[in-house]
C-alpha cells in the first residue's frame, strides 16, 4: 500500500509525484564529501521517506560525495518503483570538500550522464539537471550535450539548476526545460524566476528550503515549508536531512496540505 503523498502531488517531467520532496546532499560526510558517518542510517532514511511517507520524489547529484548520494540511492530503493522520480544533476567537478567547481565541457557532461547511469542502475535518467551553466563554456554546447543525450533515450527531461531568468529565456530556445532548481526560502526571500517558472509552466523546486537548518532552528520546520509551498502549486521543495527524527518532523509539518 502507498503512503499518501505529503502535501499533496505535482507533475514534474511528466510524472505525478510528492509535492514534498527529498534532497540527498546531507546523506554524504562533512563537506558533502566521502560517505556518511552511520550509512545503516542514511540508508533507512532513504527507504522511510518512500515506503513510509510516500516521497516519490528524490533529487540527488553525482557531486554529492561526489558519488556517494547515487550510490546510497541505488543501495536503499533498487529496483525502483514506478511512481518515484529519481532525479539528479550534473556539470560540477569536487576537487576537494566543501569546493564545487562548474564544469559544463560536453565530454565532461556526457561522462557524467553515463557515470550516473551506471550508479543509479538506470537506463535513463527522467530528470538531468544542468548543476550549473559553466561561464567558461558556451552555454549552447553544453544545453546541445544534454539535448543530444535526451535524442539517444539516456535522458528523459532537462533541468536548470542556479539560474536567471534571462539563463531560462536563452536555454529555452536550445532544449525544453522541465525543471528548475535555484534557492528560495523565507530568508532569501525573492527570486523573479519563480514566476517566470510559473508563467512558462516550468515545475520550481527551491533547495535549501530550510536555510541549511538555520530557519528550523528559528521558527521550527512548520512555518518554512507551508511558506514554500504557498508560493505556487508549481513548487516542489526538496528538504535534506540524515536524521530520521528530523525526517518525521519534516512530514508532519505539511502533512494534509494541498
Amino acid at each position: 500500500m502507498t503512503a499518501t503523498p505529503p502535501a499533496g502531488t505535482i507533475t514534474i517531467a511528466g510524472k505525478t509525484v510528492s509535492r514534498l520532496g527529498f534532497g540527498t546532499m546531507r546523506l554524504t560526510g562533512p563537506g558533502t564529501w566521502g560517505d556518511p558517518e552511520d550509512r545503516d542510517t542514511a540508508l533507512s532514511v532513504l527507504r522511510q521517506a518512500v515506503h513510509t511517507y510516500g516521497i516519490t520524489h528524490i533529487d540527488t547529484a553525482d557531486a554529492y560525495g561526489p558519488h556517494t548520494a547515487e550510490h546510497l540511492i541505488r543501495d536503499a530503493l533498487y529496483p525502483y518503483p514506478k511512481h518515484v522520480l529519481i532525479a539528479t544533476k550534473v556539470g560540477m567537478a569536487r576537487p576537494a570538500p566543501s569546493i564545487w567547481v562548474p564544469h559544463g565541457h560536453p565530454a565532461y557532461l556526457r561522462a557524467c550522464v553515463e557515470t550516473s547511469l551506471r550508479r543509479l542502475g538506470m537506463e535513463r535518467l527522467e530528470l538531468c539537471y544542468l548543476h550549473r551553466i559553466d561561464p567558461e563554456v558556451p552555454a549552447a554546447d553544453q544545453l546541445g550535450t544534454l539535448r543530444a543525450l535526451q535524442d539517444e533515450g539516456k535522458i528523459g527531461h532537462i533541468g536548470l539548476s542556479k539560474v536567471t531568468p534571462e539563463d531560462i529565456r536563452l536555454a529555452g530556445k536550445e532544449v525544453t526545460i522541465a525543471a528548475v532548481q535555484n534557492v528560495l526560502n523565507m530568508t532569501d526571500s525573492f527570486d523573479p524566476v519563480l514566476d517566470l517558472c510559473r508563467e512558462r509552466g516550468i515545475s520550481y523546486v527551491p533547495y535549501r528550503p530550510l536555510d541549511a537548518g538555520s530557519l528550523a532552528r528559528a521558527a521550527g520546520v512548520q512555518a518554512p515549508l507551508r511558506w514554500l509551498l504557498d508560493r505556487g502549486d508549481h513548487v516542489a521543495p526538496i528538504p535534506s536531512t540524515s536524521r530520521p527524527q528530523h525526517l518525521e518532523q519534516i512530514v508532519a509539518a505539511v502533512a494534509g496540505e494541498a
